[in-house]
């Protein structure tokens, strides 16, 4: 199947083409990453902008291009790091060493508001972008953990996976909020009302173990952050997905059978899961998409294709536009 045909990511662009964000690539030395933006400017999805571009690049007449070099961004860019990190002792010099380093630089801007998101990853580690992203942006008041979702495109429908990207071993607060926030990205981006699965291997108690308690506090703690939301917890993955399941396993729940937001008790048993739901399922995996920063600074995979790279700017521009 083509990435054309797969009906949340082709939604997604329509809503994206109507009012193009400004997104900015920081790493400009990497051929996907030029080879994406070209195409996001020739489809309009966005408005690519390319940090430090390489000389030898050639880039589609609607790229943009911006440099470290630039005095007046600079300053800009190191100003506002003085005013994040200022609790920690920053000062205007040791800012300006810290914005030689791209992804920083374009998180920067984005809190400035020259750009409203960015996209890094191909080249920079997972632990850099998010550092970058909780340096130059934060996170929004009330709200201090970073983590990620995966948007699994299935034939039929389209799921959100959390956290399977970012927190190792969440405590039960964190991973109520990770939860609660995947809910919320979850309506965002599909318009669909989020039915989230706290998942485990036990369902309603039908096993003992302090791991089941973790996520049944973690349910608990998630339906007073968000009481309007469907949240059902602990559940086994068949109690969530097969409605036969469910009416054995959790007959009263009003998520298990139909949930479509899947809230992993770790990172292990999550990476695990998306990796097989993509290898095996055929899904098409829309991520890691970086969740709880103030504004979109994206990670990618190194791993990752220049199909990825312009499906993670397109996601990064909704999510701009839904932060306004």
């Amino acid at each position: 199947m083509e990435h054309d045909d797969w009906q949340v990511i082709a939604k997604l662009r329509e809503r994206a083409i109507h009012r193009p964000r400004r997104i900015i690539f920081p790493e400009s030395q990497d051929p996907r990453v030029v080879a994406a933006a070209n195409r996001l400017a020739e489809k309009g999805w966005c408005v690519p902008i390319i940090l430090d571009p390489q000389p030898s690049s050639s880039f589609h007449e609607k790229v943009q291009t911006a440099f470290t070099s630039d005095t007046d961004l600079g300053n800009q860019a190191a100003q506002q790091l003085v005013i994040n990190r200022q609790h920690k002792g920053m000062d205007f010099d040791t800012a300006k060493e810290a914005i030689n380093n791209p992804v920083l630089f374009a998180a920067l801007l984005v809190r400035t508001g020259y750009a409203d998101a960015s996209v890094a990853g191909s080249v920079a580690s997972t632990a850099s972008v998010i550092r970058a992203g909780l340096y130059g942006v934060g996170t929004p008041e009330g709200q201090k953990l970073v983590s990620s979702f995966f948007l699994m495109q299935l034939r039929q429908c389209a799921i959100t996976y959390a956290d399977c990207g970012v927190v190792p071993d969440p405590t039960s607060e964190e991973l109520a909020e990770i939860a609660v926030t995947a809910a919320r990205n979850h309506m965002r981006l599909t318009g669909e009302t989020a039915k989230v699965a706290m998942l485990s291997f036990s369902t309603h108690g039908s096993a003992r173990h302090p791991k089941v308690d973790k996520v049944l506090r973690a349910t608990q703690m998630a339906k007073i952050l968000a009481p309007d939301l469907q949240i059902d917890g602990e559940l086994q993955f068949d109690a969530a997905w097969v409605p036969q399941v469910a009416a054995r396993k959790a007959p009263e729940s009003n998520v298990a059978g139909q949930a479509n937001v899947f809230v992993f008790p770790d990172l292990a048993s999550g990476n695990i899961a998306y990796k097989i739901t993509e290898r095996l399922a055929g899904a098409q995996a829309l991520g890691p998409l970086v969740q709880g920063l103030s504004k979109p600074c994206m990670d990618l995979s190194r791993g990752c294709s220049e199909q990825d790279i312009t499906d993670v700017a397109v996601i990064a521009s909704v999510m701009a536009g839904e932060n306004e």
